[in-house]
Protein backbone atom coordinates (compact mmCIF):
# COMPACT_ATOMS: atom_id res chain seq x y z
CA UNK A 1 0.00 0.00 0.00
CA UNK A 2 1.14 3.52 -0.76
CA UNK A 3 2.15 5.25 2.47
CA UNK A 4 0.08 8.24 1.43
CA UNK A 5 -2.93 5.97 1.63
CA UNK A 6 -2.61 5.06 5.26
CA UNK A 7 0.79 4.22 6.71
CA UNK A 8 2.77 6.84 8.58
CA UNK A 9 5.79 6.85 6.26
CA UNK A 10 7.12 10.26 5.38
CA UNK A 11 4.64 11.91 7.76
CA UNK A 12 6.27 10.33 10.83
CA UNK A 13 7.58 13.69 12.03
CA UNK A 14 4.15 15.33 11.88
CA UNK A 15 2.68 15.78 15.34
CA UNK A 16 0.26 15.53 17.02
CA UNK A 17 -1.46 12.40 15.74
CA UNK A 18 -4.54 14.38 14.67
CA UNK A 19 -2.43 16.59 12.37
CA UNK A 20 -0.84 13.51 10.82
CA UNK A 21 -4.22 11.85 10.27
CA UNK A 22 -5.50 14.98 8.54
CA UNK A 23 -2.44 15.06 6.30
CA UNK A 24 -2.81 11.45 5.18
CA UNK A 25 -6.55 11.99 4.68
CA UNK A 26 -5.82 15.02 2.51
CA UNK A 27 -3.40 13.00 0.37
CA UNK A 28 -6.09 10.38 -0.25
CA UNK A 29 -8.76 12.95 -1.05
CA UNK A 30 -6.61 15.12 -3.31
CA UNK A 31 -5.37 12.07 -5.23
CA UNK A 32 -8.87 10.66 -5.73
CA UNK A 33 -10.91 13.81 -6.30
CA UNK A 34 -8.39 16.51 -7.17
CA UNK A 35 -7.60 19.50 -5.00
CA UNK A 36 -10.39 21.77 -6.21
CA UNK A 37 -13.12 19.12 -5.90
CA UNK A 38 -12.08 18.22 -2.35
CA UNK A 39 -13.66 20.05 0.59
CA UNK A 40 -12.36 20.41 4.12
CA UNK A 41 -15.38 18.35 5.16
CA UNK A 42 -14.17 15.52 2.90
CA UNK A 43 -10.73 15.60 4.53
CA UNK A 44 -12.02 15.80 8.08
CA UNK A 45 -14.46 12.97 7.46
CA UNK A 46 -11.72 10.68 6.18
CA UNK A 47 -9.69 11.49 9.30
CA UNK A 48 -12.66 10.75 11.55
CA UNK A 49 -12.92 14.35 12.76
CA UNK A 50 -15.27 17.29 12.52
CA UNK A 51 -14.53 20.03 9.95
CA UNK A 52 -13.86 22.44 12.81
CA UNK A 53 -11.09 20.18 14.10
CA UNK A 54 -9.14 20.61 10.87
CA UNK A 55 -8.67 24.34 11.48
CA UNK A 56 -6.98 23.68 14.81
CA UNK A 57 -4.02 22.22 12.89
CA UNK A 58 -4.18 23.82 9.43
CA UNK A 59 -5.42 27.29 8.59
CA UNK A 60 -6.76 26.35 5.16
CA UNK A 61 -7.07 23.49 2.70
CA UNK A 62 -4.20 25.10 0.79
CA UNK A 63 -1.99 24.82 3.88
CA UNK A 64 -2.45 21.06 3.75
CA UNK A 65 -1.46 20.95 0.08
CA UNK A 66 1.57 23.15 0.79
CA UNK A 67 2.74 20.82 3.56
CA UNK A 68 2.30 17.74 1.36
CA UNK A 69 4.02 19.38 -1.60
CA UNK A 70 6.90 20.66 0.51
CA UNK A 71 7.65 17.27 2.05
CA UNK A 72 7.50 15.55 -1.34
CA UNK A 73 9.72 18.05 -3.11
CA UNK A 74 12.30 18.05 -0.33
CA UNK A 75 12.47 14.26 -0.55
CA UNK A 76 12.90 14.48 -4.33
CA UNK A 77 15.67 17.04 -4.00
CA UNK A 78 17.42 14.90 -1.38
CA UNK A 79 17.28 11.78 -3.57
CA UNK A 80 18.67 13.52 -6.64
CA UNK A 81 21.25 15.61 -4.79
CA UNK A 82 22.70 12.51 -3.11
CA UNK A 83 22.99 10.80 -6.48
CA UNK A 84 24.63 13.88 -8.02
CA UNK A 85 27.17 14.13 -5.21
CA UNK A 86 27.78 10.40 -4.85
CA UNK A 87 30.76 8.42 -6.02
CA UNK A 88 31.02 6.49 -9.23
CA UNK A 89 30.86 7.30 -12.90
CA UNK A 90 28.22 9.60 -14.37
CA UNK A 91 26.40 6.52 -15.68
CA UNK A 92 26.36 4.95 -12.22
CA UNK A 93 25.13 8.17 -10.65
CA UNK A 94 22.40 8.71 -13.24
CA UNK A 95 21.30 5.10 -12.89
CA UNK A 96 21.16 5.49 -9.12
CA UNK A 97 19.24 8.77 -9.38
CA UNK A 98 16.60 7.35 -11.71
CA UNK A 99 16.34 4.00 -9.95
CA UNK A 100 15.74 5.63 -6.55
CA UNK A 101 13.51 8.43 -7.82
CA UNK A 102 11.30 6.02 -9.77
CA UNK A 103 11.06 3.62 -6.86
CA UNK A 104 9.87 6.43 -4.60
CA UNK A 105 7.21 7.47 -7.12
CA UNK A 106 6.00 3.87 -7.35
CA UNK A 107 6.04 3.10 -3.63
CA UNK A 108 4.34 6.41 -2.78
CA UNK A 109 2.28 6.84 -5.93
CA UNK A 110 -0.74 8.37 -4.18
CA UNK A 111 1.36 11.00 -2.43
CA UNK A 112 3.48 11.55 -5.54
CA UNK A 113 0.42 12.25 -7.71
CA UNK A 114 -0.58 15.05 -5.38
CA UNK A 115 2.98 16.38 -5.10
CA UNK A 116 3.59 16.41 -8.84
CA UNK A 117 0.19 17.23 -10.34
CA UNK A 118 -1.54 19.62 -7.92
CA UNK A 119 1.22 22.24 -7.92
CA UNK A 120 -0.92 24.82 -9.69
CA UNK A 121 -3.38 25.00 -6.79
CA UNK A 122 -0.80 26.47 -4.39
CA UNK A 123 -0.94 30.11 -3.35
CA UNK A 124 1.47 32.40 -5.16
CA UNK A 125 4.16 32.52 -2.47
CA UNK A 126 3.97 28.80 -1.79
CA UNK A 127 4.03 28.06 -5.51
CA UNK A 128 7.18 30.15 -5.96
CA UNK A 129 8.91 28.29 -3.12
CA UNK A 130 8.06 24.86 -4.52
CA UNK A 131 9.02 25.85 -8.06
CA UNK A 132 12.39 26.90 -6.67
CA UNK A 133 12.88 23.38 -5.30
CA UNK A 134 11.83 21.89 -8.62
CA UNK A 135 14.48 23.96 -10.36
CA UNK A 136 17.05 22.55 -7.95
CA UNK A 137 15.97 18.99 -8.73
CA UNK A 138 16.20 19.75 -12.45
CA UNK A 139 19.68 21.15 -11.91
CA UNK A 140 20.80 18.05 -9.99
CA UNK A 141 19.92 15.74 -12.89
CA UNK A 142 21.34 18.16 -15.43
CA UNK A 143 24.65 18.25 -13.53
CA UNK A 144 24.97 14.47 -13.80
CA UNK A 145 24.23 14.57 -17.52
CA UNK A 146 26.72 17.38 -18.01
CA UNK A 147 29.37 15.35 -16.19
CA UNK A 148 28.69 12.43 -18.47
CA UNK A 149 28.96 14.56 -21.59
CA UNK A 150 32.20 16.13 -20.36
CA UNK A 151 33.66 12.67 -19.67
CA UNK A 152 32.64 11.42 -23.10
CA UNK A 153 30.34 8.81 -21.54
CA UNK A 154 27.09 10.42 -22.69
CA UNK A 155 26.25 11.61 -26.18
CA UNK A 156 23.58 14.31 -25.87
CA UNK A 157 22.89 17.24 -28.19
CA UNK A 158 20.42 18.98 -25.86
CA UNK A 159 21.46 18.51 -22.22
CA UNK A 160 18.68 20.62 -20.73
CA UNK A 161 15.93 19.02 -22.79
CA UNK A 162 17.21 15.50 -22.20
CA UNK A 163 17.51 16.09 -18.45
CA UNK A 164 13.89 17.28 -18.32
CA UNK A 165 12.82 14.24 -20.34
CA UNK A 166 14.53 11.91 -17.85
CA UNK A 167 12.75 13.63 -14.95
CA UNK A 168 9.40 13.52 -16.74
CA UNK A 169 9.83 9.79 -17.34
CA UNK A 170 10.39 9.24 -13.61
CA UNK A 171 7.54 11.44 -12.44
CA UNK A 172 4.99 9.83 -14.76
CA UNK A 173 5.30 6.57 -12.82
CA UNK A 174 3.07 8.08 -10.12
CA UNK A 175 0.28 8.49 -12.66
CA UNK A 176 0.03 4.85 -13.75
CA UNK A 177 1.65 2.65 -11.09
CA UNK A 178 -0.67 0.22 -9.28
CA UNK A 179 0.12 -1.83 -6.18
CA UNK A 180 -1.45 -4.88 -7.82
CA UNK A 181 0.38 -4.40 -11.12
CA UNK A 182 2.78 -6.83 -12.77
CA UNK A 183 5.98 -5.00 -11.80
CA UNK A 184 7.34 -4.13 -8.37
CA UNK A 185 8.73 -0.66 -7.62
CA UNK A 186 12.23 -2.16 -7.76
CA UNK A 187 11.62 -3.68 -11.18
CA UNK A 188 10.25 -0.42 -12.57
CA UNK A 189 13.26 1.41 -11.14
CA UNK A 190 15.68 -0.95 -12.88
CA UNK A 191 13.80 -0.69 -16.17
CA UNK A 192 13.73 3.10 -16.09
CA UNK A 193 17.39 3.38 -15.11
CA UNK A 194 18.24 1.46 -18.28
CA UNK A 195 15.92 3.60 -20.36
CA UNK A 196 17.47 6.80 -18.99
CA UNK A 197 20.98 5.63 -19.81
CA UNK A 198 19.91 4.91 -23.37
CA UNK A 199 18.33 8.36 -23.56
CA UNK A 200 21.69 9.95 -22.82
CA UNK A 201 23.49 7.76 -25.35
CA UNK A 202 25.46 5.80 -22.79
CA UNK A 203 27.67 3.17 -24.34
CA UNK A 204 30.10 2.99 -27.23
CA UNK A 205 29.41 5.11 -30.28
CA UNK A 206 29.45 2.95 -33.38
CA UNK A 207 31.20 4.47 -36.37
CA UNK A 208 29.00 3.67 -39.39
CA UNK A 209 32.10 3.81 -41.61
CA UNK A 210 33.78 1.13 -39.61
Amino acid sequence: MDEGAGRTGEWADVTPDAARRLLTAAVQAFAERGYHATTTRDIAGRAGMSPAALYIHYRTKEDLLYRISGVGHRLALDILSRARDGGGTPAERLGDAVRTFVRWHAEHHTTARVVQYELGALAEDHHAEIVGMRRETDAAVRAIVEDGVAAGDFHVDDVRGTSLAVLSLCIDVARWFRDDGKRTPEEVGELYAGLALRMVGHGPVVDPDG
